[in-house]
């Protein structure tokens, strides 16, 4: 991305809205697939599936906290 000449980069959206926008995206589908991995995980007591979809909604809601919480 160019900027104009004195013109300094807005320090909450460095990269473009756009960007934060598939970030943020990304995130909330990760959680919503999570939580499905975590029911199928349960159902077909699978344990490993359970735990790693369990860290990734974990993860992605910290992530999101983070942004728009702080």
């Amino acid at each position: 991305m160019r900027y104009r000449e004195g013109q300094e980069p807005d320090p909450y959206y460095a990269y473009g809205k756009s960007t934060h926008d598939a970030v943020d995206f990304s995130m909330v589908l990760g959680i919503v697939i999570g939580l499905v991995l975590v029911w199928m995980g349960i159902k077909g007591r699978i344990v490993w599936l359970t735990v790693w979809s369990i860290g990734m909604v974990l993860l992605a809601g910290y992530f999101l906290g983070q942004r728009y919480l702080l």
